[in-house]
Protein backbone atom coordinates (compact mmCIF):
# COMPACT_ATOMS: atom_id res chain seq x y z
CA UNK A 1 0.00 0.00 0.00
CA UNK A 2 1.23 3.57 -0.62
CA UNK A 3 2.05 6.01 1.90
CA UNK A 4 0.01 8.97 2.68
CA UNK A 5 2.22 11.78 1.02
CA UNK A 6 2.35 9.42 -2.15
CA UNK A 7 6.55 9.07 -1.84
CA UNK A 8 6.61 5.41 -0.38
CA UNK A 9 5.39 1.98 -1.07
CA UNK A 10 4.91 -0.23 1.93
CA UNK A 11 5.26 -4.36 0.88
CA UNK A 12 5.46 -7.64 2.47
CA UNK A 13 8.56 -9.81 1.55
CA UNK A 14 8.54 -13.52 3.03
CA UNK A 15 11.22 -15.64 2.95
CA UNK A 16 9.77 -19.41 3.42
CA UNK A 17 11.34 -22.23 4.79
CA UNK A 18 10.55 -25.15 7.28
CA UNK A 19 12.67 -27.04 9.53
CA UNK A 20 11.98 -30.68 9.55
CA UNK A 21 11.95 -31.68 13.33
CA UNK A 22 10.98 -35.24 15.30
CA UNK A 23 8.83 -34.92 18.46
CA UNK A 24 10.97 -36.55 21.37
CA UNK A 25 8.11 -37.85 23.87
CA UNK A 26 10.24 -37.77 26.92
CA UNK A 27 11.19 -34.36 26.94
CA UNK A 28 8.40 -33.07 25.23
CA UNK A 29 10.29 -31.21 22.70
CA UNK A 30 10.56 -30.66 18.90
CA UNK A 31 14.42 -32.04 17.79
CA UNK A 32 16.11 -31.23 13.90
CA UNK A 33 15.71 -34.48 11.81
CA UNK A 34 18.36 -34.55 9.45
CA UNK A 35 19.92 -31.52 9.90
CA UNK A 36 16.65 -29.58 10.47
CA UNK A 37 16.45 -29.69 6.67
CA UNK A 38 13.57 -27.04 4.74
CA UNK A 39 11.89 -30.42 3.80
CA UNK A 40 8.88 -32.92 4.29
CA UNK A 41 6.69 -35.67 2.87
CA UNK A 42 9.65 -37.68 4.06
CA UNK A 43 9.75 -41.68 3.31
CA UNK A 44 12.38 -43.98 4.91
CA UNK A 45 13.09 -46.64 2.98
CA UNK A 46 12.14 -50.31 4.11
CA UNK A 47 15.73 -51.48 5.15
CA UNK A 48 16.37 -48.30 6.88
CA UNK A 49 19.38 -47.03 4.58
CA UNK A 50 17.78 -44.62 2.90
CA UNK A 51 15.31 -41.46 2.54
CA UNK A 52 13.57 -39.76 -0.19
CA UNK A 53 11.85 -36.24 0.73
CA UNK A 54 10.60 -33.05 -0.60
CA UNK A 55 12.45 -29.77 -0.09
CA UNK A 56 10.38 -26.59 0.95
CA UNK A 57 8.93 -24.45 -0.64
CA UNK A 58 10.81 -25.26 -4.01
CA UNK A 59 8.70 -29.11 -4.07
CA UNK A 60 12.36 -30.91 -5.71
CA UNK A 61 12.21 -34.89 -4.62
CA UNK A 62 15.94 -35.88 -2.98
CA UNK A 63 16.89 -39.28 -1.49
CA UNK A 64 20.05 -39.59 0.08
CA UNK A 65 21.63 -42.15 2.97
CA UNK A 66 19.67 -41.61 6.26
CA UNK A 67 23.07 -39.72 7.43
CA UNK A 68 22.63 -36.86 4.75
CA UNK A 69 25.44 -38.86 2.74
CA UNK A 70 24.92 -39.68 -1.74
CA UNK A 71 22.21 -37.04 -2.00
CA UNK A 72 20.36 -37.40 -5.30
CA UNK A 73 17.75 -34.86 -6.79
CA UNK A 74 15.55 -37.18 -8.40
CA UNK A 75 13.17 -34.07 -10.06
CA UNK A 76 13.45 -30.82 -11.41
CA UNK A 77 10.99 -27.57 -12.12
CA UNK A 78 8.31 -26.92 -12.86
CA UNK A 79 7.37 -30.17 -11.18
CA UNK A 80 6.63 -30.09 -7.41
CA UNK A 81 6.55 -33.19 -5.99
CA UNK A 82 5.03 -34.56 -2.69
CA UNK A 83 3.49 -37.78 -1.05
CA UNK A 84 6.73 -39.63 -1.58
CA UNK A 85 6.72 -43.54 -1.05
CA UNK A 86 10.00 -46.16 -1.56
CA UNK A 87 9.03 -49.53 -3.34
CA UNK A 88 9.36 -52.44 -0.33
CA UNK A 89 12.62 -53.02 -3.04
CA UNK A 90 14.18 -49.94 -2.55
CA UNK A 91 14.73 -49.46 -5.92
CA UNK A 92 11.90 -47.61 -7.09
CA UNK A 93 9.83 -44.25 -5.44
CA UNK A 94 6.43 -43.57 -6.02
CA UNK A 95 5.11 -40.15 -5.79
CA UNK A 96 2.71 -37.28 -6.60
CA UNK A 97 3.34 -34.64 -8.49
CA UNK A 98 2.14 -31.67 -10.38
CA UNK A 99 3.30 -29.25 -13.34
CA UNK A 100 1.88 -26.44 -15.37
CA UNK A 101 -1.59 -27.06 -16.65
CA UNK A 102 -1.75 -30.85 -15.24
CA UNK A 103 -3.26 -32.30 -12.91
CA UNK A 104 -2.13 -34.12 -9.62
CA UNK A 105 -0.55 -37.50 -11.37
CA UNK A 106 1.43 -40.17 -9.86
CA UNK A 107 5.11 -40.87 -11.00
CA UNK A 108 8.01 -43.39 -10.45
CA UNK A 109 11.17 -43.09 -10.65
CA UNK A 110 14.40 -45.12 -10.46
CA UNK A 111 16.09 -44.93 -6.40
CA UNK A 112 19.52 -43.77 -8.86
CA UNK A 113 17.10 -41.19 -10.66
CA UNK A 114 16.39 -41.28 -14.87
CA UNK A 115 13.23 -40.01 -15.99
CA UNK A 116 10.10 -39.95 -13.50
CA UNK A 117 7.28 -41.64 -15.38
CA UNK A 118 3.55 -41.32 -14.76
CA UNK A 119 1.86 -44.16 -14.22
CA UNK A 120 -1.17 -43.54 -16.15
CA UNK A 121 -2.28 -41.26 -19.30
CA UNK A 122 -5.45 -40.03 -17.42
CA UNK A 123 -6.37 -36.70 -17.39
CA UNK A 124 -7.87 -36.96 -13.64
CA UNK A 125 -5.96 -35.97 -10.61
CA UNK A 126 -4.19 -38.92 -8.93
CA UNK A 127 -2.74 -38.73 -5.40
CA UNK A 128 -1.47 -40.62 -2.23
CA UNK A 129 0.56 -43.63 -3.36
CA UNK A 130 1.27 -46.86 -1.14
CA UNK A 131 2.88 -49.67 -1.93
CA UNK A 132 1.56 -53.30 -1.34
CA UNK A 133 4.57 -55.37 0.68
CA UNK A 134 5.11 -57.76 -2.29
CA UNK A 135 5.98 -54.60 -4.50
CA UNK A 136 3.64 -55.54 -7.19
CA UNK A 137 0.71 -53.48 -6.71
CA UNK A 138 0.51 -49.41 -6.31
CA UNK A 139 -3.01 -48.31 -4.48
CA UNK A 140 -3.60 -44.61 -5.02
CA UNK A 141 -6.23 -42.23 -4.62
CA UNK A 142 -7.72 -40.80 -8.35
CA UNK A 143 -10.28 -37.26 -7.90
CA UNK A 144 -13.17 -36.66 -10.60
CA UNK A 145 -15.15 -34.06 -9.97
CA UNK A 146 -17.04 -34.39 -6.39
CA UNK A 147 -15.64 -37.80 -6.30
CA UNK A 148 -13.12 -39.98 -5.79
CA UNK A 149 -12.00 -43.61 -5.26
CA UNK A 150 -9.06 -45.70 -5.15
CA UNK A 151 -7.72 -47.66 -7.88
CA UNK A 152 -5.15 -50.35 -8.18
CA UNK A 153 -2.18 -50.56 -10.11
CA UNK A 154 0.34 -53.18 -11.61
CA UNK A 155 3.70 -52.16 -12.21
CA UNK A 156 4.51 -55.13 -13.92
CA UNK A 157 1.36 -55.44 -16.18
CA UNK A 158 0.48 -52.16 -16.59
CA UNK A 159 -2.87 -53.19 -15.03
CA UNK A 160 -5.43 -50.73 -13.60
CA UNK A 161 -9.04 -51.53 -12.01
CA UNK A 162 -10.92 -49.95 -8.81
CA UNK A 163 -11.09 -51.70 -5.52
CA UNK A 164 -14.28 -53.01 -4.66
CA UNK A 165 -16.28 -50.63 -2.46
CA UNK A 166 -14.00 -47.59 -2.66
CA UNK A 167 -16.04 -44.95 -4.28
CA UNK A 168 -15.90 -41.19 -2.39
CA UNK A 169 -12.92 -42.98 -0.56
CA UNK A 170 -9.14 -41.19 -0.69
CA UNK A 171 -5.79 -41.23 0.47
CA UNK A 172 -4.82 -45.45 0.76
CA UNK A 173 -2.06 -46.87 3.17
CA UNK A 174 -1.50 -50.22 2.70
CA UNK A 175 -0.52 -52.02 6.18
CA UNK A 176 3.53 -52.85 6.17
CA UNK A 177 1.94 -56.86 7.05
CA UNK A 178 -0.45 -56.72 3.77
CA UNK A 179 -3.84 -57.46 5.94
CA UNK A 180 -5.29 -53.79 5.53
CA UNK A 181 -5.41 -50.58 3.65
CA UNK A 182 -6.13 -47.65 5.95
CA UNK A 183 -7.92 -44.72 3.79
CA UNK A 184 -10.26 -41.47 4.84
CA UNK A 185 -13.90 -41.29 3.37
CA UNK A 186 -14.99 -37.92 1.37
CA UNK A 187 -14.96 -35.23 3.70
CA UNK A 188 -12.00 -36.27 6.02
CA UNK A 189 -13.63 -36.72 8.64
CA UNK A 190 -13.68 -40.72 8.54
CA UNK A 191 -10.79 -42.97 8.97
CA UNK A 192 -12.00 -46.87 7.48
CA UNK A 193 -10.11 -50.05 6.62
CA UNK A 194 -10.31 -52.43 4.19
CA UNK A 195 -9.27 -55.94 5.03
CA UNK A 196 -7.24 -57.37 1.81
CA UNK A 197 -8.14 -61.30 2.67
CA UNK A 198 -12.28 -60.51 3.20
CA UNK A 199 -12.62 -57.30 0.70
CA UNK A 200 -14.74 -55.63 3.47
CA UNK A 201 -14.41 -51.97 4.62
CA UNK A 202 -14.56 -51.57 8.20
CA UNK A 203 -15.27 -47.92 9.95
CA UNK A 204 -13.55 -47.04 12.95
CA UNK A 205 -16.14 -45.40 15.38
CA UNK A 206 -14.17 -42.63 16.38
CA UNK A 207 -15.33 -38.76 16.19
CA UNK A 208 -12.06 -37.64 14.96
CA UNK A 209 -13.03 -34.07 13.04
CA UNK A 210 -10.97 -33.69 9.86
CA UNK A 211 -7.67 -36.02 9.40
CA UNK A 212 -4.83 -36.59 7.03
CA UNK A 213 -1.51 -37.86 6.55
CA UNK A 214 -2.25 -41.78 7.40
CA UNK A 215 1.06 -43.81 8.24
CA UNK A 216 1.50 -47.10 9.47
CA UNK A 217 3.27 -48.08 12.10
CA UNK A 218 6.36 -50.50 11.30
CA UNK A 219 4.76 -53.49 13.09
CA UNK A 220 1.17 -52.48 11.32
CA UNK A 221 -0.31 -52.38 15.00
CA UNK A 222 -1.94 -48.33 14.70
CA UNK A 223 -2.41 -46.33 11.99
CA UNK A 224 -1.09 -42.65 12.77
CA UNK A 225 -2.28 -39.22 11.13
CA UNK A 226 -3.07 -35.76 12.09
CA UNK A 227 -5.67 -33.47 12.87
CA UNK A 228 -3.94 -30.27 11.72
CA UNK A 229 -7.25 -28.27 10.70
CA UNK A 230 -9.40 -28.98 13.73
CA UNK A 231 -9.57 -26.74 16.60
CA UNK A 232 -7.14 -28.69 18.83
CA UNK A 233 -4.83 -30.05 16.33
CA UNK A 234 -2.58 -32.36 17.03
CA UNK A 235 -1.32 -35.93 15.93
CA UNK A 236 -2.95 -39.05 17.01
CA UNK A 237 -2.24 -43.00 17.19
CA UNK A 238 -5.60 -45.58 16.66
CA UNK A 239 -4.05 -48.91 17.71
CA UNK A 240 -6.16 -51.37 15.70
CA UNK A 241 -6.46 -54.34 17.99
CA UNK A 242 -8.88 -52.44 20.13
CA UNK A 243 -9.27 -48.66 18.29
CA UNK A 244 -7.67 -47.20 21.15
CA UNK A 245 -7.04 -43.73 20.20
CA UNK A 246 -3.73 -41.40 21.96
CA UNK A 247 -2.96 -38.28 20.94
CA UNK A 248 0.86 -37.97 20.77
CA UNK A 249 2.03 -34.62 19.81
CA UNK A 250 -0.08 -31.03 20.76
CA UNK A 251 0.24 -28.91 17.65
CA UNK A 252 -0.52 -26.00 19.31
CA UNK A 253 3.07 -25.61 20.71
CA UNK A 254 4.40 -26.06 17.09
CA UNK A 255 3.65 -23.52 13.89
CA UNK A 256 3.78 -25.98 11.15
CA UNK A 257 4.54 -25.40 7.53
CA UNK A 258 1.38 -25.03 5.50
CA UNK A 259 1.23 -28.13 2.72
CA UNK A 260 0.15 -28.58 -1.19
CA UNK A 261 -3.11 -29.19 -0.41
CA UNK A 262 -5.41 -26.87 1.51
CA UNK A 263 -2.93 -25.12 3.59
CA UNK A 264 -2.72 -28.80 5.69
CA UNK A 265 0.94 -29.89 6.86
CA UNK A 266 2.39 -32.64 6.10
CA UNK A 267 3.24 -34.93 8.71
CA UNK A 268 4.60 -38.82 8.96
CA UNK A 269 6.79 -41.42 10.96
CA UNK A 270 10.74 -41.14 11.20
CA UNK A 271 12.78 -44.24 12.62
CA UNK A 272 10.97 -45.75 15.71
CA UNK A 273 7.86 -44.57 14.75
CA UNK A 274 8.82 -41.14 15.90
CA UNK A 275 5.96 -37.92 14.70
CA UNK A 276 8.21 -36.23 11.95
CA UNK A 277 6.59 -32.95 11.37
CA UNK A 278 8.11 -29.26 9.64
CA UNK A 279 8.28 -26.49 11.60
CA UNK A 280 7.35 -23.08 9.92
CA UNK A 281 10.33 -20.69 10.46
CA UNK A 282 9.73 -18.55 7.38
CA UNK A 283 10.30 -14.52 8.39
CA UNK A 284 7.99 -11.61 6.94
CA UNK A 285 9.08 -8.50 7.40
CA UNK A 286 7.75 -4.99 5.74
CA UNK A 287 9.67 -2.64 2.97
CA UNK A 288 9.40 0.66 2.13
CA UNK A 289 10.12 1.24 -1.14
CA UNK A 290 10.78 4.65 -2.67
CA UNK A 291 8.38 5.63 -5.22
CA UNK A 292 8.37 7.38 -8.26
CA UNK A 293 5.61 7.73 -10.62
CA UNK A 294 5.96 9.66 -13.74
Amino acid sequence: MPSKDGKKLFVTGVQQRAELVKFDAKSGEFIPFLGGISAGDVDISRDGQWVAYVSYPEGILWRSKLDGSERLQLTYAPMVAALVHWSPDGKQIAFSAISTGKPWKIFLVGKDGGTAQAITGDEVPERDPTWSPDGKQLAFGIFPADSSMIKIYEPETHKLSQLAGSDKIFAPRWSPDGRYIAAIALGNSKLILYDVKSQQWMPVNQDLGAIGYLAWSRDSASVNFDTSLNKEPGYYRMRVSDMKLDKLVDFRKIRLFPGQFGGASWTGLGPGDVPLLPRDISTQEIYALDLHLP
